[in-house]
């Protein structure tokens, strides 16, 4: 654990060390490699409405323009781990293309959120939509969304924080680490909450009809 840790300390400082020397090929060289990560977040938190018509691919170009040119920002004071910092990138710029194709007082994208806010809006939404696939499927499309709607509903009694936790780590498959950072938590209460949050969404799930099993994953 000790020489994993000194190794990862040793990539960040080079990696900061090209970005400080203005290496052209030092942000899209870490952008590609966390791309299937930010790809995977991307699919998780887009609007079930844009499905279709905005591509994660499209989100994640954007986000990258906006990364190359705030990066000098970063390296002025890198407060993140660069991966973080690049998600925080993405997290706004598909906020900013929700208000923008679902206008500012459609549900899910109405409300601004700076680049540095630890909780998404639609966390709630998001984790039903990936739980969905734990639920028996009702006959009938008016069913399933009175289902999904009924999902989040529940979900919506856990704290956002609680909500977080589990999307960072079982949807975004985040490390306890990343996800203390994304939080302005330290790890150990960052694995305490996560255990928390677990029992909570069990709770939740054993209420709910169709997800007697689910809790138990």
């Amino acid at each position: 654990m000790g020489l994993s840790m000194a190794a990862t300390s040793d990539e960040s400082e080079s990696l900061l060390l090209r970005l400080r020397e203005g290496d052209p090929d030092a942000l899209a060289d870490e952008f590609s490699r966390h791309r299937e990560r930010l790809r995977r977040m991307v699919a998780f938190r887009m609007d079930r409405r844009l499905l279709g018509r905005i591509d994660a691919e499209d989100v994640l170009q954007e986000a990258y323009l906006g990364a190359a040119q705030r990066i000098r920002h970063y390296i002025n004071k890198p407060s993140t781990s660069l991966f973080i910092w690049m998600r925080q990138i993405v997290t706004q710029t598909l906020i900013d293309i929700h208000r923008r194709h679902l206008g500012a007082k459609k549900r899910n994208a109405g409300r601004e959120i700076s680049i540095d806010q630890r909780y998404h809006p639609a966390t709630s939404v998001s984790l039903a939509g990936g739980l969905a696939g734990s639920l028996t499927s009702p006959s009938g499309v008016a069913m399933k969304q009175e289902r999904m709607r009924q999902l989040e509903a529940a979900l919506e009694t856990m704290a956002p924080i609680d909500q977080e936790v589990i999307a960072l780590r079982h949807f975004e498959e985040l490390t306890n680490s990343e996800v203390a950072e994304v939080l302005d938590l330290n790890q150990k209460a960052a694995s305490i909450r996560y255990v928390r949050a677990v029992r909570r969404l069990k709770k939740v799930l054993e209420n709910f009809p169709g997800f007697k099993d689910a809790g138990n994953d």
